[in-house]
């Protein structure tokens, strides 16, 4: 029998939808969710759970000798936002994990691990339109500069020690289910619970800010079609751009006004409008999508009335 999983941040966006997604492909009990926090109920029940620190590596090699584990997704992050307001925090939880991770993954204990990348590794100088896999990286965020320096350090131990990890540029994420991290992209989350409760939203990015977007379903599924391809099919060990769509605060909201007629939009852009400017506006994916047949499926159209019809229940629910 194969090794079992272990996600460490699994309480988190990602973390909550993925475990539970790996737990409907392996198997309940094969599928460990780690978090320094409990998370939701259906996580929390469905499988084996421990409450663990990212950065204490004793204790991360002690459940991963423990459930036998061969396989680590590394969740664990402070995002953008947030790790500005404590950069050496960040920094902390951001390396110092990925490298307790790659460590043990040397030594030959784990066989694969995967750790998420992002846009945030972009800059100001990288091109905006389509940034290509390759290009300018010079982030101007503590997040993204962790980021970048994990993609180096993922990159180094592939090729000097045989490290099989894997990585994705995750854009903007999108979902219903958990409530937003931290992040630059979380007005698109928060957006659909304004318009179903006030009919109205103050965007904290200006009308204009378009950003790489991309619905949680279709994250899950390139993080499992990433790691489920075979090894020879992955050649960047760095990290891969990963795309879906893109669109500004204004796009979204005249998306929501088909769905909610009388919906209003306004702009107080804050701190993180300046993080969004050092961002891409859109990306070229195109090598995933040639190594290792990567494929969104959801659409601006078929996103807004997912996000509607899910934010909906969940209100209703909470009121009940």
């Amino acid at each position: 029998m194969a090794g079992r999983i272990l996600i460490i941040g699994a309480c988190g966006q990602i973390g909550t939808e993925l475990t539970l997604k790996l737990r409907e492909i392996h198997g309940n009990d094969q599928v460990v969710a780690s978090d320094i926090r409990d998370g939701a109920k259906e996580l929390m029940e469905s499988g084996p759970f421990e409450i663990l620190n990212a950065t204490d590596e004793t204790h991360i090699r002690q459940i991963i000798n423990d459930y036998r584990v061969s396989e680590v997704y590394l969740m664990a992050a402070m995002l953008s936002a947030t790790a500005e307001k404590a950069p050496m925090k960040a920094w902390h939880l951001n390396m110092d994990s990925l490298f307790h991770i790659l460590n043990i993954a040397k030594e030959g204990i784990i066989n694969k691990v995967f750790w998420p990348s992002s846009i945030a590794v972009f800059g100001p100088t990288t091109p905006k339109e389509r940034t290509p896999q390759t290009t300018v990286m010079e982030p101007t965020t503590v997040y993204g500069i962790s980021k970048q320096t994990g993609e180096r350090w993922c990159e180094y131990y592939h090729r000097k020690f045989g490290v099989d990890v894997r990585s994705i540029r995750y854009p903007g994420i999108i979902s219903y289910k958990t409530l937003p991290g931290g992040g630059t992209t979380d007005y698109a989350i928060e957006i659909f619970h304004e318009a179903i409760k006030n009919s109205s939203y103050k965007s904290f990015l200006a009308e204009d800010a378009a950003l790489p977007m991309m619905y949680m379903d279709d994250a899950i599924k390139a993080t499992v079609d990433i790691m489920q391809a075979p090894a020879e099919k992955i050649k960047i060990r760095s990290s891969y751009n990963l795309s879906a769509m893109s669109f500004t605060p204004e796009i979204l909201a005249s998306e929501i006004k088909k769905h909610i007629e009388n919906f209003e939009i306004s702009y107080e852009p804050d701190f993180r409008q300046s993080i969004a400017e050092s961002w891409p506006s859109s990306i070229n994916d195109s090598a995933a999508r040639e190594d290792w047949g990567w494929k969104h499926e959801f659409d601006l159209e078929k996103l807004t009335g997912t996000m509607l019809e899910g934010v909906g229940e969940t209100l209703k629910t909470t009121k009940n």
